[in-house]
């Protein structure tokens, strides 16, 4: 995998520098290398050599959070095109294992572990009432049914494993994003959880870079410049091992609500993923 991003830094030479311009807003740390990228300058599915259709149920058929879609593989539900990726919400029955819904999406896992960086993805979200479009991590030794990485980094569950919110968008108030962190204490063994919100009125017609800056001792999200919420990184946290990043789009559910009768597709845009050392 190492080999594959290596030569992946004399092909994103080629891209332009204005698109490769960060904003760096931790002065004590300076993230330079790019280690895992996706620019979606290609037509058709995504990327197999950088992402992994999570599609299995782990929830007796269903996703955890009273979730209304089953997760698919197909290229309606994921595709690139124009230089972007669209996560396609549908409203369609659709039967996995004996278990029936009437709504798909897609929910992608990059096959890319890091340990601290900066994350960006820059992105238009989905305008309609009931869907909920998420930008987060999730630590690899998390061992949940159908990733990419199974056990082998260990199985230790959630929230043991620790999960990063970068972004998440309630399906009820589309002026707002939320960034937020769930954990288990590892001296503990309790749950936890903190995070903020900001105020983004134009998300669904316009392109928000949703950042985050991980390192030993905190981790800071950001819309665009603007700090969203700095967590410290203390050692009763488990942010100190490799995540993976994952995109998707839920249906309802805790943070989706209620969606109206008369939904018929939503479309979470994501023009670039970019991932720095």
């Amino acid at each position: 995998m190492l080999r594959t991003f290596i030569l992946f830094f004399v092909f994103i030479g080629l891209i332009s520098q204005d698109k490769a311009v960060f904003n760096n807003h931790d002065q004590d740390t300076e993230y330079r290398t790019l280690v895992f990228a996706d620019e979606f300058e290609y037509e058709g599915r995504p990327n197999n050599q950088k992402w992994h259709h999570q599609i299995i149920p782990p929830n007796n058929g269903s996703w955890y959070n009273d979730e209304l879609q089953h997760y698919t593989d197909s290229e309606e539900n994921s595709y690139t095109n124009n230089g972007t990726l669209k996560i396609r919400a549908i409203k369609e029955k659709y039967s996995y294992h004996g278990s029936t819904k009437e709504y798909t999406s897609a929910r992608l896992n990059s096959k890319f572990i890091f340990t601290y960086g900066r994350v960006e993805v820059r992105a238009k979200l989905p305008s309609t009432a009931g869907t909920w479009p998420a930008i987060w991590t999730m630590g690899a030794n998390v061992n949940e049914t159908g990733n990419y990485f199974g056990d082998q980094y260990g199985e230790v569950g959630w929230p043991l494993s620790g999960e990063i919110d970068i972004m998440e968008q309630t399906g009820w108030d589309k002026n707002k994003t939320i960034s937020h962190f769930h954990w288990g204490d590892l001296k503990t063994k309790e749950y936890r959880n903190t995070g903020g919100e900001a105020t983004v009125p134009n998300a669904s017609n316009e392109y928000h870079i949703y950042a985050m800056e991980w390192d030993s001792e905190s981790i800071k999200t950001y819309v665009d410049d603007t700090l969203v919420f700095d967590l410290q990184n203390t050692k009763d946290k488990p942010y100190n091992h490799g995540h993976y990043l994952i995109l998707n789009i839920a249906i309802g559910g805790n943070l989706g609500g209620e969606l109206p009768e008369t939904f018929t597709e939503d479309i979470f845009e994501i023009d670039y993923v970019r991932i720095y050392q």
